[in-house]
């Protein structure tokens, strides 16, 4: 069915989902029932190794992918593998955004074992690793070891309120340049923080992250993988509760009627494959300042320690009541995004190095969590 603005219009308004009764009415109010329940689960496990890995799994990652496993056959020892059946090939060709998503798993392990009196011993790839891909080999070792004394981390306490927040943000309400200064004290694991609040460089980043958008989504190879990862409506998302979530009345009422599904939303010619663009659009173009980080070398394990630095700073950017998101389509590898990739690179590491994330960052409508697979689903050799 297409999609007309007139429907659109009526169905937000609330026509449709409010004044439906019976079963739809019901049914389009419904929101996923399983699918957030790790959040309030976290640190509840008698298990150590458990307490530090439920909320390692609120990571940020890559389309929610969520790609960790964790083998607890050593006592005392977590092994983290990367799950390759939820890599990102067509975006993420040699798995450095996955490889960042698993430092940021490793660094929030990190900070739960301290706030509960252990100390993370990590390794990472211990028996070694391809620049190339992911492979089976593990991506780190991880010995907990009891040590009271071990520094609590402050931004810990942040956690919870963590979001990547795919909202427009206020543009009426500028930033201070002391909130940049606190993101960058955030950054201690090798990699050096830049940002910018000036709205003329702003503004050029905008376009520049508007036009990498359009890239990702106009390649039909990379978008048809984000567009295989939508989970609409309510049942999907507790079917299946990683990628990207499309749930709650505006949507469960869509799906219900035919109006949105992953073939129309495939459609460049559908009302539904417009209005998200013009929202993905509106997100990069309300950015009130930008954020990125950028290390001298490109190893996995420079990776590794980037995720730990992006958690940081994300945290950070949340204690400032900052609205967050990842805008990194222009660091992608894939050959269509080569031009803005170089231009990203020529303005930020002119004498060489590379710019591992980018974001945007202003103030933002409060938003709920991503949903999350529970931590038994991410469990070998328990």
């Amino acid at each position: 069915m297409k999609l007309t603005r007139r429907k659109m219009i009526f169905l937000v308004g609330g026509g449709a989902v409010l004044a439906a009764g019976g079963a739809f009415g019901y049914a389009a109010t419904r929101t996923p029932q399983t699918a957030y329940l790790p959040w309030e689960r976290a640190g509840r496990y008698e298990d150590p190794r458990l307490r530090a890995l439920s909320w390692a799994l609120l990571a940020p990652n890559p389309h929610n992918r969520q790609p960790w496993l964790a083998d607890l056959s050593e006592d005392g020892v977590i092994t983290l593998h990367v799950d390759r059946d939820r890599l990102l090939p067509h975006t993420d060709p040699f798995n450095r955004q996955i490889t960042i998503g698993l430092g940021c798993f490793l660094e929030l392990l990190r900070m739960a074992a301290a706030e509960d009196g252990y100390r993370a011993d990590v390794t990472p790839f211990p028996q070694g690793a391809s620049a190339a891909a992911l492979d089976q080999r593990p991506i780190a070792r991880i010995a907990l070891i009891s040590d009271p004394a071990v520094a609590r981390d402050p931004l810990f306490a942040l956690v919870p309120s963590r979001r990547s927040n795919k909202e427009p943000f206020d543009v009426n309400r500028s930033l201070a340049p002391e909130m940049l200064t606190q993101m960058a004290m955030a950054a201690r694991n090798g990699t050096r923080f830049g940002g910018t609040i000036d709205p003329a460089e702003v503004g050029e980043w905008r376009a520049l992250t508007r036009e990498a958008l359009r890239i990702e989504v106009e390649t039909p190879h990379t978008y048809q993988e984000s567009v295989d990862l939508f989970r609409i409506g309510r049942r999907e998302v507790d079917a299946n509760p990683d990628g990207i979530d499309f749930s709650g009345p505006m949507f469960e009422s869509m799906h219900l009627t035919g109006m949105f599904t992953r073939e129309i939303a495939a459609d460049p010619t559908s009302f539904a494959f417009k209005a998200g663009m013009d929202a993905v659009y509106a997100n990069a173009d309300t950015a009130m300042g930008h954020v990125w980080l950028v290390t001298a070398d490109n190893s996995r394990e420079t990776q590794i320690a980037t995720g730990a630095d992006w958690l940081r700073v994300n945290l950070a950017a949340t204690a400032q009541g900052l609205g967050f998101q990842p805008l990194s389509q222009a660091l992608q590898e894939f050959p269509e995004m080569a031009g803005t990739y170089a231009r990203v690179h020529e303005r930020l590491t002119p004498e060489g190095g590379t710019v591992q994330m980018l974001s945007r960052i202003g103030y933002g409508p409060l938003v709920g969590n991503s949903p999350r697979w529970p931590l038994e689903s991410r469990i070998m050799n328990a």
